[in-house]
């Protein structure tokens, strides 16, 4: 493999290995701000117990994260130089603001919840959790509105001279509609996230009758959430899938596999035949979905991926502007599949719990357990079909990713920075393991708080 390989497959790897930690940091963030308020305002030591529990498992994917996430944007300069010099003035901006505000106030307000416990008046402290929250949802807010740009670049024009774009509307960018709908998706694909994990523990724990009185609830509330941002996800994908079909009509068809424009257009929930899916020998298929998916109506027509490449090369010149057909067919469907399995898990697990039950079947404790994975593939899959689905471009439509490389980084540099890079995370996802796993099977801690402290604008003080 040449230079331009080994940096996709790197990035690839690295940004994959990144989201991993982002969804549960930001959607657990937000219900350890939950279940704090919750004690706040009741005063019962469970959902303190339970804070403390989250909270913990949620440090350690956020400083995960961090460290993951500062790797990936040194690939730019290091392995995508080219694209760097192009896009820099464009894309660097919602970074740079990314990294000046929202970084720092999630950083900074973390920093206070976490030795602030018993510093700060306990609505004081619980409101940095908050803005902790709300900082992770801005960080996330500002690096796919960077992003989008990439799926659909508004607000620049292309300096000819210089050989570069350039910014001309910072507004345009932040409210790019790309932004609009991936960001809710996103958000809520978080929130599927934390839930998964947050049933997965829970149910591991009540299999063994450990903690009841913390787990149950836990178990419930993190099975209502995967089902509502299921929900969420499905919405929201809905309107995103519209937004694509409009802007990358070539994504939608090639995540069909759909060579001839049809009108409507079935959607096959399994394929057999060729990978590229030219030759189908079997399929199941749902009639006019891909229509719906794509138009909002039944009948609406679906670009095919021939009659595309006719327009792409009459606008954009010569080449081949079909992407990886196999890759981006199935993982389209296995974003969908897994996403659907840990939403039908959650609403078992909570019709065999209602009442105050705790289910004996084996199999259920087995598959809840089994959940917290199911989110996280559907995240992976989905962000290779957002991404080799835009292929062959970096910025579609403007800059191709075989023009991206950096020129002077020879192909063994980038292998021997892939293998280090791998390795190394191959070692801290071992690390990650572990500790999620020592501290999750510690189980929430025993809290005591003292009669004296009663008084809710004061500090908390705790004994364990």
């Amino acid at each position: 493999m040449d230079a331009l390989d080994l940096a996709r497959w790197q990035f690839a790897i690295v940004t994959v290995y990144h989201f991993i930690f982002v969804p549960i940091t930001i959607g657990l963030s937000a219900l350890v701000a939950g279940l704090q308020t919750a004690w706040v305002r009741t005063g019962r030591p469970e959902y303190l117990r339970a804070t403390k529990f989250w909270g913990k498992l949620f440090l350690i994917n956020f400083a995960m994260g961090v460290v993951t996430g500062i790797v990936q944007e040194f690939q730019f300069g290091m392995n995508w130089s080219a694209y760097s010099r192009f896009v820099g003035d464009i894309f660097g901006a919602p970074l740079a603001i990314e990294g000046l505000l929202a970084f720092f106030l999630e950083s900074t307000f973390l920093g206070l919840w976490i030795f602030g416990w018993d510093r700060l008046p306990r609505r004081v402290h619980l409101a940095t959790i908050w803005l902790a929250s709300i900082g992770t949802m801005l960080s996330a807010y500002f690096i796919l509105a960077a992003n989008s740009w990439m799926q659909h670049p508004v607000g620049y024009t292309v300096n000819a001279e210089r050989g570069r774009a350039e910014l001309t509307d910072i507004g345009a960018v932040l409210t790019n509609s790309t932004t609009l709908v991936t960001f809710p998706h996103t958000i809520t694909a978080c929130f599927l996230t934390a839930g998964a994990l947050m049933l997965a523990v829970s149910a591991w724990h009540l299999r063994r009758g450990n903690q009841t009185e913390v787990f149950r609830p836990g178990l419930r509330l993190g099975a209502w959430v995967v089902l509502a941002a299921g929900v969420g996800v499905l919405v929201t994908g809905d309107l995103q899938a519209r937004v694509m079909t409009e802007q990358q009509p070539m994504k939608m068809a090639a995540a069909e596999a759909l060579y001839e424009t049809s009108q409507p257009a079935s959607f096959s929930i399994f394929t057999i035949g060729s990978l590229d899916g030219r030759e189908e020998v079997a399929s199941v298929r749902i009639p006019s979905l891909l229509s719906f998916m794509a138009t909002g109506s039944p009948d609406g027509q679906v670009e095919g991926i021939n009659d595309l490449q006719r327009l792409y090369a009459d606008r954009y010149g010569e080449g081949d502007y079909v992407p990886y057909v196999p890759v981006t067919y199935w993982s389209f469907r296995l974003m969908i599949g897994f996403g659907a399995l840990a939403m039908a898990v959650a609403a078992l697990a909570l019709w065999r719990t209602r009442k105050g039950r705790l289910p004996g079947g084996r199999w259920l404790w087995i598959a809840a357990v089994a959940t917290v994975a199911m989110p996280l593939l559907a995240n992976s899959f989905g962000w290779i079909f957002t991404e080799v689905g835009r292929q062959p471009w970096t910025v579609f439509g403007v800059f191709k990713t075989s023009q991206s490389v950096s020129p002077t980084v020879g192909a063994g540099t980038v292998a021997t920075s892939l293998v280090v890079l791998t390795l190394l995370y191959g070692a801290l996802a071992v690390i990650e393991l572990m500790l999620m796993l020592r501290y999750a099977r510690a189980g929430a801690p025993e809290i005591v708080v003292p009669h004296d402290e009663d008084d809710e604008d004061r500090p908390l003080t705790f004994a364990y």
